[in-house]
């Protein structure tokens, strides 16, 4: 289907709505309907179960088959439920062209078609907003669930849907309104719903036209207001705009080969080599970034024979940004082939061109060096500083979404800390983050802990192992008396000298502040 036989947004699309609200199309009605496991294999891209779970032929049931179930539905079953002949001229159905099977949301349903039966043109999965709002996200047929489940025989221009990495960017987005927002590479524009509902003016771009169309139904159909969406790659089509308070991309971002560029799909393969998609978003960030504005992105790296893979992604970071990179996942040569080889359907064809696909992905690693990638989010913050906070980690231990309190807080944290010296650090007062909790670690029966270990139940979930000075410290922090104060009393209670102690304490100040285990009080 050309982008010209998609959808258009219209007085259809509020009457779809209608529809969808009506029947309880929505994030919960899906899981009433079809309950925990069903709606879990939906993820992994398994119909099976949902197919079992809608035979009742419910309203609900039906539009279940008809856009995420890829199923044919006979006319009259679809018209008790839709506008059918609206939808029909609208494009949001399509006639089913085999005749000589049959149709219905009984037991066979899915499996079959008849003349009478009808087909979604396209996918709507429903999707719930931050705040509880019913949304719809459309994509490509068969694209709303579980991401391509390989795409075999697809279009290289396919939109996928809800994905879990779009799903993870949407979560470590900073919160908090902007006035000015990008989307940039919006796919089915996910990110573009969440930002609507925060900044007073968006833009989306995307360099597949298909993508902007089904952006543009996606926030139509979700009763959200459309965005400027502009064709075009990279920062290319917002080159002469102002500056934006925020910029969030979930970019095709897969280190794929230079050669086969038949083979390449739109959202997973930029078309440079090795990394250099996703250091090119970086490196340009900073000029189109407000003061105090925001780029977060989801990236891939390369981690090169004889190289850190910290010095070569910090050394994309723009001068006069802040900025916060965590590798979430390192896969060697030969799992990331193997993933994306599967992604795109690979593994289904012949044996001999899944090997020579494979060959050609390794050989392009090895003539890079490359002898692994790593997976993971990257978060600028425009600040002017001569001495900007860059930080590399990895994390891949779990984490608590929604993080983007917890990111703005990181910054917030380093903010505080660089202007502040070892003196004006014990004259701050701090309060103990939000789910702290402590361990002491020690053989039974011990007197005294081996250990005593800081641990969060919230945010990014780290564990610090403290002294006993370090952990009477963070218990005593509650906002009301500095932080030398206290240490004074610690020495005293523990009959050391306050000199020595306090002449300690603020390098441990810091680390506690930097990693949220502490807060500066307001």
């Amino acid at each position: 289907m050309t982008t010209d036989e998609l959808p258009l947004p219209g007085p259809d699309t509020d009457r779809l709505r209608d529809t969808l609200l009506a029947a309880s199309f929505t994030a919960d009605g899906l899981l009433e309907q079809l309950g925990a496991v069903p709606y879990a294999a939906l993820a992994r891209a398994e119909i099976v179960p949902a197919l079992r779970a809608t035979r009742d032929g419910s309203p609900l049931a039906v539009l279940i088959r008809l856009f995420l179930l890829r199923g044919s539905v006979a006319r009259p079953e679809a018209a008790a439920v839709l506008p059918v002949k609206e939808l029909l001229a609208s494009g949001w159905l399509t006639p089913d062209p085999d005749p000589d099977a049959n149709a219905g949301t009984g037991t066979n349903a899915g499996t079959g078609t008849n003349p009478g039966a009808v087909r979604a043109a396209v996918d709507i999965r429903p999707y719930a907003g931050p705040a509880g709002q019913d949304w719809w996200v459309v994509s490509d047929a068969g694209c709303a669930i579980g991401g391509a489940a390989g795409a075999a025989g697809a279009r290289a221009d396919v939109v996928l849907g809800v994905g879990g990495a779009s799903a993870t960017l949407a979560q470590i987005t900073v919160d908090g309104p902007v006035a000015r927002a990008l989307d940039l590479g919006t796919g089915s524009g996910i990110q573009a719903l969440h930002l609507a509902v925060r900044a007073a003016r968006v833009t989306a771009t995307d360099v597949n036209p298909r993508a902007l169309r089904m952006a543009q139904l996606t926030l139509a159909l979700s009763g959200v207001p459309e965005p400027a969406l502009r064709q075009g790659s990279l920062y290319e089509p917002v080159a002469d705009d102002e500056p934006y308070d925020l910029i969030v991309s979930n970019p095709p971002f897969v280190i794929s080969p230079s050669t086969g560029s038949a083979e390449r799909l739109t959202y997973r393969d930029g078309g440079m080599d090795g990394d250099e998609l996703c250091r090119s978003l970086v490196r340009g960030a900073a000029e189109r970034l407000t003061e105090g504005g925001w780029c977060q992105l989801l990236a891939n790296w390369q981690h090169v024979e004889g190289e850190d893979w910290r010095e070569r992604v910090t050394s994309w970071v723009p001068a006069g940004c802040d900025a916060w990179i965590v590798q979430r996942e390192e896969q060697d040569v030969a799992q990331y082939t193997e993933l994306w080889l599967r992604d795109a359907g690979a593994h289904r064809g012949p044996e001999d061109e899944y090997a020579a696909r494979y060959d050609a992905w390794l050989e392009e690693f090895a003539a890079r060096g490359t002898r692994a990638v790593g997976f993971g989010w990257i978060t600028l913050r425009r600040t002017g500083a001569a001495e900007p906070s860059v930080v590399a980690e990895e994390w891949p231990h779990t984490v608590e979404q929604p993080l983007g309190g917890e990111i703005r807080r990181h910054f917030e944290a380093r903010d505080h800390l660089r202007v502040r010296d070892d003196a004006e650090l014990l004259e701050g007062r701090y309060v103990l983050a939000d789910g702290v909790v402590q361990e002491q670690i020690g053989g039974p029966g011990e007197e005294d802990p081996e250990h005593v270990v800081l641990r969060q139940r919230h945010g990014m979930m780290r564990a610090i192992t403290v002294d006993t000075v370090g952990a009477a410290l963070v218990g005593s922090c509650d906002g009301t008396l500095p932080a030398g104060r206290i240490v004074d009393a610690i020495a005293q209670l523990l009959a050391e000298d306050p000199a020595t102690l306090r002449a300690a304490t603020p390098a441990t100040l810091r680390s506690l502040v930097e990693q949220g285990f502490l807060h500066p009080a307001l």
